[in-house]
């Protein structure tokens, strides 16, 4: 049987980030037979992934890993339309990321590959990072706490997006495994 491919978007949130790299670790190896995942890292993300020290980790797990160049190279949204991939993960989404797939602004490309998929309608789940109003503690690379304020303006495009057709939204890391299981069991 041949392995159904996933397109793993990275962008550059730093909270949820190290969370979601271990769960995505493990999905790996549980569905090895199954999926092959593809890891397109934004160049916010790429920052943010070497800023917390996890860059040779995905490289090391992931068999292909990608950094943007531009809103197409590598060449992923037109992959996407193609069918070449059974679903789009956006984990973490920052909320940057969020905003422009929600108001159809497709200049990166995570956003141009997540709006180019929903068009050809391949599900696209999403991991925000602004998922609801309010105070949040997340760590820095270096284990200190930092307090973010989730706004409501942010929570409003993480809603936007769950009203649209076959556009999934995720609230924690742990959650990733369903998505996975709703696909490949």
């Amino acid at each position: 049987m041949k392995k159904r491919k996933v397109a793993w978007g990275i962008t550059g949130a730093g909270d949820k980030i190290l969370d979601t790299v271990e769960a995505m670790k493990k999905i790996k190896k549980d569905y090895e037979e199954l999926a092959d995942i593809e890891v397109f890292i934004s160049k916010s993300g790429d920052q943010v992934v070497k800023y917390y020290g996890i860059s040779s980790d995905i490289e090391s797990n992931f068999d292909k890993v990608w950094v943007e160049i531009n809103a197409n190279a590598p060449f992923l949204a037109g992959n996407i339309q193609l069918g070449k991939y059974e679903f789009m993960l956006v984990a973490p989404g920052t909320s940057n990321t969020v905003a422009k797939i929600a108001m159809r602004m497709g200049d990166t490309l995570i956003s141009n590959a997540a709006i180019m998929g929903q068009k050809a309608d391949v599900p696209l789940y999403i991991l925000p990072s602004d998922y609801e109003e309010g105070v949040i503690i997340t760590k820095l690379p270096d284990g200190k706490d930092l307090k973010i304020t989730i706004r409501k303006e942010d929570v409003e495009h993480v809603q936007k997006l769950a009203k649209m057709d076959n556009t999934f939204i995720i609230k924690k890391p742990e959650d990733l495994e369903g998505v996975f299981r709703k696909h490949f069991k």
